[in-house]
């Protein structure tokens, strides 16, 4: 909400400069989010009237002008080259003198104008643009001023420069502080001092027309006022002081009759809507939209529409959207004589985030949905008629209210005790009933009790809290005292078997990946080609078109990240995340924390890319790939010891990514991404991507205690021939795997493989040697006790894998 000072001063003047203002206004809730002058500094700019203009003599694009700056020009008027297209006789203009400093430019240093000759003609000075004087961008000529400006006035007395503009960060249930009366009504209940209500002044009717109003939904319309006027004119020109009031609201002057709209908008907080009368066929009606029905807006798009979507129709077609915009049909333009003023009460939950369908915002949408005041749609057109009577003239006709289903106001009952340990002051009930007079609620007193009836124009007030946010807001958040807060604390405390999020990111970090943060809805097309989603989780209000829907894995927001960091040219990319996935689950149940339908898992994803490790002399550069990540992966679940089983996915490379699985339960996907979406997402080389269940990362076992082995290990070299389907994991579960309790370990530590086949070793086999540890804690081991054993895992390799000792 922006507005100028001024105007807020002529509704309430407290005895406070701008900033106490300011700070007042923040202080009570309303956060003043930018103070801005109106204008820049400038010196020596007056009003000049053009007297004569003629063409100069060298050049086609000059005219000399003859300027009256009043007693600026003593000795007659002064003479100055313009190159304005509308420098005319008659016209009155912003004149800077000799000697005046100008804006600054883009230099930061003032302009100053000084005595010059342009073609060899004299200029005593310069006729300004309203950009020149940094008003606006409007350069396409000279600013010209109200017939009635005093010639030779400072313009800035004529144009009320020395004003302030504030802007207001509202929070969504202050809609009453949404225009600068409402704001003004707050300022005088914080200071006390006087509001200034104008009188609204009934236009007497002078015709008996009525248009006919047929109200269908009074669950979208609970008020529906307006009335006809006749014989205007349309192309009656907007006057200044409401052009630059529209101006200094961030509103841009359209034509006379939306001007006037918009004015009672910003003035009184009332959007209202006005009809071209001759465009209406018949009669208004207030409804449901119906499914197939569209509508061509005033902003030229053209919406479908259902049955969530409140309209406004005549006899044959719908004309405008409820409390959002009117249609392009029955708008008003130069020809039009008679229009019909309309002025509403629409349910807020009739009217909230129907625009956001349709991917636009208007101000009449945005005070609709927080609530606009029903008790005075009468009063605010009788306001829009006066303005348009008095611009554009005309001839009013009778006022039509239909009151059908207006908003009840159910009190609400401040307990003083509570209200005093809530906020932490020892309030009295004279305090409390002090605030509620200043802020006009009516309330009725009992011992230690309050009872309020909420006024028209607050939504917000509807349970205890409410009031005693009005208590402290008004009597000031600055007298809270600074004591800590009372309150029992319990710490939660993690098992020894735990880890938190924070120690896990440090282990992540310790590794040499990076966190980064991302959003957690993500673009349609990641989901179904990273994650073979054709059905993922929509957003109903997305932020931006492409961040449409959820993400149920890690592997795109990780891959913007990678294209982002090569775009600024890194060439080694290690990142991680911890953050929620989403998925359809009809097993999961609703719950405080949960959604019914919808599984959120915390996961950990990371993403290698580059060298495998910085740049150094003690090793050669080399590329990251599979086992390095899974490498990092074994670290971060150790002591736990996970499985990788080959297995595909819709991002992986299906020759190098695998299932990380641990006690048999799969807990997350390793692999390199697959050669057709590095292409697709322009990589030049691939990365390698993980994500793994959080709950599975921040286990961890208790270690236990074990002593020195009293006896010696023996060690024993297998080398079996075996197919090149078998698996490393399925060769070491086999040798492992005796009843005698004597194996203790196993590694594999060589593979060969023949260059061409022959010999013992056929063309798809391979030999793989293993050291076995053997020991037993209580007697030392034998030969004759162990090649038993050995010749055992020998003959259940050759039973379960097919394998042969290499000769």
């Amino acid at each position: 909400m922006q507005f100028p000072e001024s105007w807020l001063r002529e509704f309430c003047n407290p005895p406070l400069n701008t900033e106490a203002l300011a700070e007042l206004l923040t202080m009570s809730g309303m956060e003043v989010e930018e103070l801005k002058p109106v204008a820049p500094p400038f010196t020596r700019v007056v009003v000049g009237e053009i007297v004569e203009a003629v063409q100069h003599p060298d050049a086609d694009r000059l005219r000399v002008c003859k300027v009256n700056a009043g007693e600026h020009s003593k000795g007659g008027p002064l003479q100055i080259v313009c190159g304005a297209p509308n420098a005319r006789v008659g016209i009155k203009v912003p004149l800077a003198l000799v000697g005046a400093q100008l804006p600054a430019g883009e230099d930061g240093q003032p302009f100053e104008i000084k005595l010059g000759k342009l073609r060899g003609v004299e200029s005593h000075g310069m006729l300004c643009s309203a950009r020149e004087l940094k008003l606006s961008d409007e350069h396409a000529g000279l600013l010209e001023l109200d017939s009635d400006a005093s010639v030779g006035a400072d313009i800035r007395h004529v144009l009320s420069l020395d004003d302030t503009l504030f802007t207001l960060k509202l929070t969504p249930n202050l809609a009453h502080a949404l225009c600068v009366y409402g704001i003004a009504r707050e300022v005088a209940a914080l200071t006390g001092a006087p509001l200034h209500t104008p009188a609204i002044q009934p236009v007497w009717p002078q015709h008996d027309r009525k248009l006919p109003v047929q109200i269908e939904a009074p669950d979208l319309c609970g008020r529906f006022s307006g009335r006809i006027v006749r014989n205007i004119n349309t192309q009656a020109k907007t006057p200044r002081w409401m052009v630059d009031r529209l101006e200094r609201c961030g509103q841009r002057s359209v034509s006379a009759l939306v001007d006037i709209s918009n004015y009672v908008m910003f003035e009184y907080g009332r959007p209202s809507h006005i009809f071209d009368l001759d465009k209406i066929r018949d009669k208004l009606i207030v409804r449901w939209a119906k499914k197939g029905e569209s509508l061509k807006l005033l902003n030229g798009s053209t919406v479908e529409l259902d049955e969530q979507v409140g309209v406004i129709a005549d006899a044959q077609e719908v004309e405008s959207l409820a409390g959002i915009m009117g249609g392009d049909r029955t708008a008003v333009s130069d020809d039009t004589k008679s229009v019909y003023v309309e002025a509403a009460f629409w349910w807020p939950d009739a009217v909230a985030g129907r625009s956001r369908r349709f991917n636009f915002a208007t101000d009449a949408g945005h005070r609709f949905e927080r609530g606009v005041d029903p008790a005075l749609t009468v009063e605010h057109i009788e306001r829009i008629t006066q303005l348009i009577v008095e611009i554009c003239g005309g001839e009013a006709g009778p006022m039509d209210d239909q009151q059908v289903n207006l908003p009840e106001r159910k009190p609400v009952t401040l307990r003083v005790e509570r209200a005093a340990k809530v906020i932490g002051l020892p309030l009295t009930q004279a305090q409390c009933a002090d605030v509620m007079r200043r802020l006009g609620l009516q309330f009725s007193e009992a011992p230690g009790r309050l009872t309020v009836t909420p006024p028209s124009w607050r939504f917000d007030l509807q349970i205890e809290e409410d009031l005693i946010e009005e208590v402290i807001r008004v009597h000031g958040y600055d007298k809270l005292p600074g004591d800590a807060p009372l309150a029992p604390i319990s710490a939660r405390v993690r098992t020894e078997e735990q880890r938190g999020l924070h120690t896990l990111r440090r282990a992540v970090a310790a590794q040499d990946y990076q966190e980064t943060i991302n959003f957690s809805f993500v673009e349609e097309r990641w989901e179904r080609e990273l994650a073979g989603n054709d059905d993922p989780i929509r957003v109903l209000n997305p932020i931006a078109a492409p961040l449409s829907v959820m993400r149920s894995n890690m592997v795109g927001s990780l891959l913007h990240v990678l294209r982002y960091n090569l775009a600024r040219r890194a060439s080694r990319v290690r990142v991680f995340e911890i953050g929620r996935v989403f998925r359809r689950s009809p097993q999961s149940p609703d719950g405080p924390t949960a959604v019914a339908g919808l599984e959120q898992p915390l996961r950990v994803g990371g993403l290698a890319y580059g060298d495998a490790a910085q740049l150094q002399w003690g090793q050669p550069e080399r590329r990251v790939d599979f086992f390095d990540v899974k490498g990092d992966i074994e670290a971060l679940l150790a002591p736990l010891q996970p499985r990788f089983v080959a297995a595909p996915h819709p991002a992986l490379h299906p020759g190098r990514s695998a299932r990380i699985e641990l006690d048999g339960q799969a807990i997350g996907f390793v692999g390199e991404l697959h050669p057709k979406w590095r292409q697709g997402y322009e990589l030049p080389s691939a990365p390698v991507l993980f994500e793994i269940d959080a709950d599975a990362l921040t286990r961890r076992p208790l270690t236990q205690a074990q002593p020195i082995p009293r006896q010696q290990s023996a060690w024993r070299d297998i080398a079996v021939i075996v197919g090149e389907q078998v698996t490393h994991d399925a060769l070491m579960a086999e040798v492992v795997n005796d009843a005698s309790g004597l194996v203790k370990s196993a590694r594999l530590f060589d593979l060969y493989k023949p260059s061409a086949p022959g010999g013992d070793i056929g063309a798809h086999e391979r030999s793989l040697a293993v050291r076995i540890e053997l020991r037993d804690d209580d007697a030392t081991l034998t030969d004759e006790r162990i090649d038993p054993i050995i010749a055992g895992i020998v003959d259940r390799l050759h039973r379960s894998l097919g394998a042969r000792l290499r000769g």
